[in-house]
């Protein structure tokens, strides 16, 4: 009785949320728990519980797996508003269950979840799969480094969850060995857009977790992620699912002697397809399966967001904070586009969860890529401007090269006066929106 008094509630408040036109999406699901804390243990799962998590990529490739379900007729929950903590998770879950036979009512459950809340969501025994995209330096004030993240989601599971793992990040290639089910592992072989040396000196997981010594790449795709060796062997890089062949200009990779069309045109989009196609074939979808839902009615891109200012290209991308490896991902695809180009970036806030305000992953950012004859201007915009500033200036981006906008309404009247190229926004969450605005009041949003 208990339970579906707190499902009936969860229920109640949404709707009452969505009279209000708000999005319901967290708060229900807090007042469930707070009734009692352990109300999703009492719930009725699908056969399939499917995890999606890591420092980045969970979101796309959670929507990305999502299509491929829904696309082969398959009933899934999931949490499309991108609710990946404990209380979103609980509000998604409790709101699709009947409330008086506690069944969730799905053929699938598919959740993107927070690395840090698998634990505090599901007891170890309710994921019937984990993907685990990477882990990277993400969140530092929250999570500490990637062996306290790697914990924690080791922590979380048990032997009846299989995990499907980016063999690619020698971090979570560890599940190998250390997990204690099935493993399934895939990777991106070595491609035309690799490097034979990193950028950056800071890379993690450079040796060998077993015998410890440095590990031998062949390529880099970016950050620790590529093609690797252990020179005793001790640590294997196999892939169960691999990916041939990348052409990103042409939006294409074959995975498994499959060509498989991506949805964008930059180097993260190989791995959550790749990531997805493995999944969909772990519980069962046939090549064929995936292949319809990946070739002939393509997913949509949501994330890059094209507008216009008078007759020029304005591309919005909504970069992560404190993720080194995804703002960089960010920074390549600025670089790949020829010609000219105008760039927005900054935020007012370094995190939606906490107010610490650390900004020191912003030097384990590879910003030297901006330092091209390409680059016009550079507006730094947000109460972190100055602190942008500074990091361009330690990379050796040319000063007049750099544009202060202390006023972000004007910023529509610097742009026509002070630039030139394609513009493009790289700003986190808090300033995408306010950007939006601002360019759709000058008559120029389009879409």
């Amino acid at each position: 009785m208990k339970t579906t008094i707190q499902i009936l509630t969860c229920k109640l408040i949404t709707n009452v949320c969505k009279l209000f036109k708000k999005n319901g999406t967290v708060y229900p699901g807090s007042v469930a728990l707070k009734m009692n804390g352990k109300v999703l243990e009492s719930i009725k799962y699908p056969k399939y519980v499917i995890g999606v998590t890591g420092s980045s990529g969970k979101g796309s490739t959670t929507s990305m797996l999502a299509h491929i379900l829904k696309d082969n007729g398959l009933n899934v929950v999931w949490n499309s508003s991108g609710s990946n903590v404990l209380n979103g998770t609980a509000t998604l879950i409790l709101n699709n269950t009947n409330a008086f036979t506690h069944k969730l009512k799905a053929d699938i459950l598919l959740l993107e979840m927070d690395e840090s809340y698998i634990k505090k969501t599901f007891t170890k025994s309710t994921l019937t799969h984990l993907v685990i995209t990477n882990i990277t330096r993400d969140q530092p004030a929250r999570n500490g480094e990637p062996e306290i993240i790697l914990n924690k989601i080791l922590s979380s599971i048990d032997e009846n969850t299989e995990v499907i793992i980016n063999a690619d990040d020698p971090f979570v290639n560890r599940f190998s060995f250390l997990h204690k089910g099935p493993v399934c592992t895939y990777g991106i072989n070595k491609t035309s857009y690799d490097l034979k040396k990193p950028i950056s000196n800071n890379v993690d997981a450079a040796y060998c977790p077993i015998c410890h010594k440095k590990l031998k790449y062949t390529s880099y795709h970016y950050g620790h992620l590529g093609v690797y060796s252990c020179p005793t062997k001790d640590f294997v890089r196999k892939t169960d699912f691999t990916g041939d062949n990348l052409n990103l200009e042409n939006k294409e990779m074959i995975i498994n002697s499959n060509k498989v069309k991506l949805n964008k045109d930059v180097f993260f989009a190989a791995y959550y397809t790749l990531a997805a196609y493995s999944a969909a074939s772990e519980i069962g979808l046939t090549d064929k399966q995936i292949m319809h839902a990946l070739n002939e009615n393509t997913l949509e891109s949501k994330r890059l967001k094209t507008l216009k200012l008078d007759n020029r290209e304005v591309d919005m991308l909504e970069s992560k904070n404190e993720n080194n490896l995804s703002y960089v991902q960010s920074l390549n695809y600025i670089n790949n586009h020829k010609g000219p180009k105008t760039i927005i970036m900054g935020f007012d806030n370094v995190s939606r969860r906490y107010k610490y305000n650390d900004i020191s992953w912003l030097y384990d950012v590879d910003f030297k890529i901006l330092n091209t004859d390409e680059i016009d201007k550079i507006f730094c915009i947000g109460r972190f401007r100055y602190d942008v500033e500074a990091r361009l200036l330690l990379e050796g981006v040319p000063k007049e090269k750099i544009f202060m906008v202390d006023n972000i309404n004007l910023i529509i009247k610097y742009l026509r006066e002070n630039s030139d190229g394609t513009i493009f926004t790289m700003v986190c969450f808090d300033m995408t929106e306010v950007l939006k605005k601002l360019f759709k009041e000058a008559n120029t949003y389009e879409g």
